[in-house]
């Protein structure tokens, strides 16, 4: 038995008693936060999922306007005197130099990553601090 039954006082127990009736106790309480967890990620995961669907359709139409303003600015420059053909290659070639441009600024930003240097650094102190320590009987005192 390791639950107080009504009527029965705590201190009537063993101590093995209330070890068990702490440990069922704790565990009950671990389960609980579990399952309360689970049904948040699920909770989370689904509005994420509902997110990432609107998101891709607001890209897909997001690219048929794109596409639709490319056509109705290539005709402007056919309404303005250019050929059909030059007006739709002016309007590719200017999207090809849109494309080089964001290229040359995502290589940039690339080059810029630094790689956690940081962590990298402290990570080596730290296993160098834990070799010292290991090194000596008496333990070094760090800030």
């Amino acid at each position: 038995m390791s639950e107080a039954l009504p009527g029965e006082h705590i201190e009537d127990k063993s101590v093995g008693a209330l070890v068990a009736m702490a440990s069922k106790n704790i565990s009950n309480l671990i389960r609980a936060e579990m399952d309360l967890a689970k049904m948040e990620l699920k909770a989370d995961a689904k509005k994420a999922a509902i997110s990432s669907v609107m998101f891709t359709i607001a890209a897909v139409m997001g690219g048929l306007v794109v596409i639709m303003l490319s056509i109705a600015l290539a005709y402007g420059m056919v309404a303005l005197g250019l050929p059909h053909w030059l007006a739709f290659l002016l309007v590719a070639v200017l999207y090809a130099l849109l494309a080089v441009l964001l290229m040359y600024i995502a290589k940039r930003l690339i080059q810029r990553i630094e790689g956690a240097k940081r962590t990298r650094r402290t990570l080596k102190d730290d296993i160098a601090t834990l070799r010292r320590r290991g090194d000596s009987d008496a333990p070094e005192l760090t800030a």
